[in-house]
């Protein structure tokens, strides 16, 4: 086997947009049906598989770890609905998860007891059993009808996120003959669990339709809703209160949602407001009124309440604040629950009703992640929440309303003796080209001399945040002396709605600047030596752009499913995705200014001959979302035009976006990545 990386064969493809004519020699590499793509996908490998073959001592130590912290028999706390306590649980040596339920006695959550089911369990989805021997296998849905009769779940078998309906009556174990396939995530029961209503997709991998079966039908399912606007996705589903059907269409900047009594899944949907650019809305149902969470007028979303017989008077309830983002609101019998984003961390805040003061709940911690989790029941006076951060493991609390306290349910186990006090977290600032502060969070083993190698981790798009965060798999990079640190780009949502606009559309190098500034200033403190870049999908854009503005500054790239050939993806409406991401980057295909804009930033268009770092890209034959095609083009002009290296590309040939969907298999890709880090900053005992 040969040490020389594969060369890709040119076949130029000329295209020209706005009077400017480029030449793409890789362009032959979208084509996964030519057997010449898929040989050049394994040369690939088998070069990748060479490059690191030193390494596989270390990957199978670093495997070990992830396993050995991890508590392979495990279940998760249950979570009330109707007359039934739902939970899932691991067996070791398995690579799925398996869905349960007990009979409930009792407001309080059976009592846990590691590796052993619940008294009285019934497995209502066993992931082992359907996957079977499939190299890949993924649940889509999961919805039990609300008497609690029935299931309906989707699966995948190939990672192309296109799923297959089926349903199961749980009073028998029996599975139904009603089968759909070609559907897409989601859906919602009707009250009676008669009908199940779900959304396919079209050639671009949009979903805009919603279809309504009646279990036991043998006729054609009644199309509900389609949205002929290429910009919208729709989706299906149902409040807490089990009262109503919401049905949702959006793009990147607007909303329309319609709702429907969940007694008459054969009505017609209600508009609440009709869609008007630029308006963003959600709602749920709480009594004789709807709770409304919209930005018309407010950036960062209030919420207010409007009358169920005119969903569209909207009268404000928490009105808008310049310092809070809304996120969400959770509508519950006696209490609505607002979950919101200031100063860069999530809060929880109680409107308790009958008159009372709002209040926060408080999180001991400086910097965490916390959220309501898990709450499907409409009359409780308990809030079930998710917590973590970079030392704490994810926690379940209750929260009981009337007395204020905070009940630790669980925290997921570390084995081999992990203990939080080894390890401290920090909030640093670093300073954008603009003059922005921009945040960072870090996380460091207690006695880590400094400067340390550094894995810094980024994201900054569609308004995601990348919050402080826990990982057993980040524990063999921290006791290993490595510092870990997610900048918070602009692009993403973390410090509020503008932060997000500032980092989209034509100011979307923001999110590329603002990277490198937090790496220039992990080394300026001293917190960092040699610093490895990670990110992934959009993320894996952000890698491609700072590789080209600032290689330098980088001892090594981690690009996953990395969005690198953005520019030519935005340009080919026929892509999945396409154009609806026309709102969060712009139109190049129709704006000259957009398409000028874009090229000027774009991972695959900006590769020169300056020295890059070596850079390691993995992605997967049947991704959806990143087509393979733009990691393997970039992975050949590196090689053609830049100095440097060695450029790597490792595709999984059996997965989607995800990557592989086994846990055990995700830690062995985990540990190949890890390795590769630890091996390019010199750290491999």
């Amino acid at each position: 086997m040969s040490d020389m990386p594969p060369v890709a064969k040119k076949v130029p493809v000329e295209r020209t947009h706005h009077g400017d004519t480029v030449i793409d020699e890789y362009a032959w590499l979208l084509n996964k049906d030519d057997p010449d793509t898929i040989a050049h996908l394994e040369a690939e490998n088998a070069y990748t598989q060479e490059m690191t073959g030193h390494l596989k001592d270390l990957q199978e130590t670093v495997f070990q770890e992830i396993k050995g912290r991890t508590l392979e028999t495990d279940l998760s706390v249950p979570t009330r609905k109707g007359g039934w306590w739902y939970y899932s649980r691991t067996e070791e040596g398995k690579q799925y998860g398996i869905q349960c339920r007990v009979a409930a006695d009792g407001d309080s959550p059976p009592e846990l007891k590691p590796g052993e089911p619940l008294p009285g369990e019934q497995v209502i989805l066993d992931g082992n059993e359907l996957a079977g021997d499939s190299p890949f296998f993924s649940i889509g849905t999961s919805a039990v009808s609300p008497d609690g009769t029935r299931l309906a779940y989707s699966t995948d078998f190939r990672g192309d996120e296109r799923f297959t309906l089926r349903f199961k009556d749980l009073r028998t174990g029996e599975l139904l003959p009603d089968e759909v396939t070609d559907v897409f995530y989601g859906g919602a029961w009707s009250s009676d669990g008669s009908t199940f209503f779900y959304t396919t997709i079209d050639d671009a991998w949009r979903p805009y339709r919603v279809f309504r079966h009646t279990l036991g039908s043998t006729g054609e399912d009644a199309l509900v809703y389609q949205e002929d606007d290429e910009r919208f996705w729709v989706g299906i589903g149902l409040t807490r209160s089990q009262r109503y059907l919401v049905l949702s269409a959006g793009s990147k900047i607007t909303s329309e949602v319609r709702v429907l009594d969940a007694d008459r899944p054969d009505g017609e949907f209600t508009v609440v407001r009709p869609r008007r650019t630029g308006v963003e809305y959600a709602l749920d149902h709480a009594g004789d009124r709807f709770l409304v969470l919209h930005n018309d007028g407010a950036v960062n979303f209030e919420l207010a309440t409007a009358p169920i017989d005119d969903p569209s008077a909207w009268t404000p309830l928490i009105e808008h604040r310049e310092d809070t983002r809304l996120l969400d609101v959770d509508a519950f019998e006696g209490h609505i629950v607002v979950h919101f984003r200031r100063d860069g961390l999530t809060g929880i805040r109680i409107l308790p009703g009958e008159g009372r003061e709002p209040y926060e709940i408080p999180f001991p911690e400086p910097i965490y992640d916390a959220a309501p989790s898990g709450n499907p029941e409409f009359e409780t006076s308990r809030l079930r929440l998710s917590y973590t951060s970079m030392i704490t493991p994810p926690s379940v609390y209750d929260y009981d309303l009337p007395s204020g306290e905070l009940i630790l349910l669980k925290r997921r186990p570390v084995l081999g003796g992990y203990d939080p006090g080894d390890y401290e977290q920090f909030r640093e600032w670093a300073t954008a080209e603009d003059g922005t502060r921009v945040p960072i969070s870090i996380v460091v083993k207690k006695g880590t001399g400094r400067p340390a190698p550094t894995l810094l981790y980024g994201y900054g798009s569609y308004e995601t945040s990348i919050d402080p965060y826990f990982s057993v798999a980040r524990l063999s990079l921290l006791d290993r002396g490595l510092v870990f640190a997610v900048a918070h780009v602009r692009g993403g949502g973390e410090m509020g709605r503008r932060w997000y606009e500032d980092g989209k559309l034509t100011r979307k190098k923001n999110t590329f600047s603002d990277f490198v500034a937090c790496a220039r200033h992990l080394k300026s403190e001293g917190w960092s030596s040699r610093i490895i870049a990670r990110g992934g999908s959009a993320g894996g854009l952000l890698m491609g752009a700072v590789a080209n503005l600032a290689p330098e500054d980088f001892a090594g790239v981690v690009a996953e499913v990395p969005f690198v050939d953005a520019l030519n993806t935005i340009l080919d409406p026929s892509l999945p995705l396409t154009v609806i991401e026309w709102d969060e980057w712009g139109d190049p295909l129709h704006d000259p200014d957009v398409y000028a804009y874009m090229k000027s930033y774009t991972p695959y268009e900006n590769v020169d001959g300056r020295r890059y770092p070596p850079i390691l890209a993995i992605t997967s034959l049947n991704d959806t979302r990143v087509l393979f095609h733009e990691p393997a083009k970039w992975i050949a002009r590196l090689r053609e035009a830049a100095d440097g290296g060695p450029f790597l590309l490792k595709t999984e040939m059996g997965a989607g976006h995800g990557g592989r969907s086994g846990r055990y298999d995700a830690w062995r890709e985990e540990a190949f990545a890890l390795s590769w880090i630890l091996d390019r900053v010199g750290v491999t005992e």
